[in-house]
């Protein structure tokens, strides 16, 4: 969820900075009433955290179980703030995109997801979701009949093979790093550093396609979760005939259900149906309607006001990854029609306020401003009960074996900030009055209206803060740069599958500090390193001692980023929307199985 960006097999990583607003406006309009012993809890979270299932070859095979009540025809309309991250498979990371690459894009496995919210990974473009003869160093991935890009190609091995190995090159930069670093090390780039673009490839040994229907992946130790990566936007397809690398990004080739007809970037974007995917090789997806068109401008104070209103283009609309606006919250939740139209549930992000060690580099600073921080104001400016949870850990409590009790920092006790104890601990560090400190935050409500809650919080213990604004769209790309030149930022993350493995190690592992990696803090501990390295050697039973052995040091020893809230979802959608639904694995509105009700 890199950055809320996520996946609890579920999720999608690290969700990126979706909206928010008010500070103030909040306690009044926080959903309170009516609708205050509906909002998500952690029991429902707990609900998230069953393992998910490998499908076979039967269970791969389309087309995917029809939707009660579906029609075809129409486009429905997505409101977002921004643009996407991102198109290009490579780069996803983050859930905006991760949403958008369903429709278009397709990888080895997916995510099928039944009524319950239980994932089972399926073969996509594969015909099953793998088959290992070694306890998992070894994956053989077999490619089903009649799968064709946009322009009829057919998708071989040697498209797989291109996939991976372009992620090798610089014109990747921005996604998942798994698959790269299992087969070449932390340091892959040095293995294949153009990529396939001038020739080269990864051995044998690494990775086999030994026909065009068969891909054979070749791990030095156990890597279990593969089917589970792989199902990753960041693994999707790219045919190596449509590749044009960097380009690539504003014009992808479509896979999947729908293709991109029209692109405006910062505006607008029409999907429209591609005439080349076929339903019997795809078990998760439909195409039930005729396309999507995307608005990149709608604020979500505007989007909420549109869909709570229900009149004209809005009965066909839905909200992408952004939630309702916290400002209008009890006119939604307190509104049982209005309230019939909304998705919740309980996201697997944790939001933090993340240090940059290279520039705040004394612990007991960075402990003081985890004491300042007034979690429950950072929450209120996020939806209130519905929008998120005071978090005590930085795993959050869709993970299996979640500690509701771990709460070093005394957040629950004390959710408003112990100035005392901040200023305590900065007198001890012979912080002076006035030391200047630079936050960077995202231009989305939430975003504006935390930063003003943070610097009043850091001004109150002595800082002088400097503010610096950055477009949602580019916010990880910025704070992902090892020379930025900020001390804090909030991010967000969310496990890519159900292990804390997808956490701790591509955010805390020191191996992975480098510009486009998801170390934001630039944490490099040794003995976290080498617990990271225990663990990933582990069963899951005894690696989830040594995971939380690995967690309790950096959030009591190092404290690199300071839990803030762990998130949740409340998403509106048009009256004539069919088929809405909350989804576990994208942690948004069920991308797959929407139609309209009058086409």
């Amino acid at each position: 969820m890199k950055p809320i960006r996520t996946r609890t097999a579920r999720a999608i990583a690290v969700a990126i900075v979706a909206g928010s607003l008010a500070l103030t406006g909040c306690s009044s309009n926080d959903g309170g009433g009516k609708g205050k012993s509906d909002a998500k809890s952690q029991k429902d979270a707990a609900e998230q955290q069953d393992p998910v299932a490998y499908g076979d070859a039967a269970a791969s095979t389309g087309p995917a179980e029809e939707v009660p009540g579906a029609k075809p025809g129409g486009f429905i309309n997505v409101y977002m703030q921004s643009d996407l991250t991102h198109m290009d498979p490579g780069q996803i990371y983050v859930s905006d995109a991760g949403q958008f690459a369903n429709l278009i894009h397709r990888g080895l496995t997916n995510f099928q997801e039944d009524e319950q919210g239980n994932l089972t990974v399926v073969g996509d473009v594969a015909t099953d979701s793998g088959q290992t003869t070694d306890g998992g160093k070894t994956w053989t991935y077999k490619l089903k009949d009649g799968i064709k890009d946009e322009d009829g190609n057919p998708i071989t091995s040697a498209d797989v093979r291109h996939t991976i190995e372009r992620l090798y090159s610089k014109v990747i930069f921005d996604g998942p790093t798994y698959i790269q670093s299992w087969l070449s090390g932390n340091d892959y780039r040095k293995a294949l550093p153009d990529g396939p673009y001038k020739g080269k490839h990864l051995p044998d040994t690494v990775l086999e396609t030994p026909d065009d229907k068969t891909v054979v992946f070749k791990f030095s130790q156990p890597r279990p979760d593969l089917p589970q990566a792989l199902a990753m936007a960041g693994y999707a397809i790219v045919p190596a005939k449509q590749d044009t690398k960097e380009k690539y990004d504003k014009a992808p080739a479509a896979l999947g259900p729908y293709k991109l007809a029209e692109y405006k970037p910062g505006k607008s974007m029409k999907l429209v149906k591609n005439d080349q995917w076929d339903p019997k090789t795809d078990s998760v997806r439909h195409q039930y309607v005729d396309g999507y068109n995307f608005t990149n401008t709608v604020s979500q104070a505007s989007q909420t006001k549109r869909l709570i209103s229900d009149q004209g283009e809005a009965k066909n609309a839905i909200q992408f990854t952004d939630p309702v606006d916290p400002a209008q919250m009890a006119d939604v939740v307190t509104d049982p029609q209005t309230k019939k139209r909304t998705i919740q549930g309980y996201q697997p992000y944790v939001w933090q306020l993340t240090f940059n060690l290279d520039r705040v580099k004394d612990k007991k600073v960075r402990d003081a401003i985890t004491y300042a921080i007034p979690s429950q104001s950072m929450v209120q400016a996020d939806g209130g009960r519905y929008g998120g949870e005071i978090a005590g850990g930085l795993l959050a409590p869709t993970l299996p074996g979640f500690d509701p009790t771990y709460d070093p920092f005394g957040k629950l006790k004390k959710p408003n900030g112990d100035i005392e104890k901040a200023k305590e601990l900065l007198k001890e560090a012979g912080v002076k009055e006035g030391t200047k400190l630079t936050y960077a935050y995202s231009n989305t409500p939430r975003g504006q209206a935390q930063q003003v809650i943070l610097k009043d919080a850091l001004e109150k213990i002595g800082f002088d803060v400097q503010s610096k604004e950055i477009d949602r769209a580019s916010f990880y790309e910025q704070v992902g740069k090892l020379n930025n030149p900020y001390d804090l930022y909030m991010t967000g993350w969310g496990q890519d599958w159900p292990s804390p493995s997808t956490v701790v190690t591509p955010v805390y592992d020191g191996e992975l500090v480098a510009d486009g990696a998801s170390n934001y803090s630039h944490i490099n501990d040794k003995q976290v390193n080498e617990l990271i390295q225990k663990a990933l050697k582990q069963e899951p039973e005894e690696a989830a001692k040594t995971w939380e052995q690995a967690h309790h040091r950096i959030v009591e020893e190092i404290n690199p980023a300071a839990p803030v809230y762990y998130s949740k979802q409340i998403q509106l959608f048009g009256s004539n929307v069919g088929g809405a639904k909350y989804s576990t694995e994208s942690s948004y509105i069920d991308i797959n199985d929407l139609y309209l009700k009058q086409p």
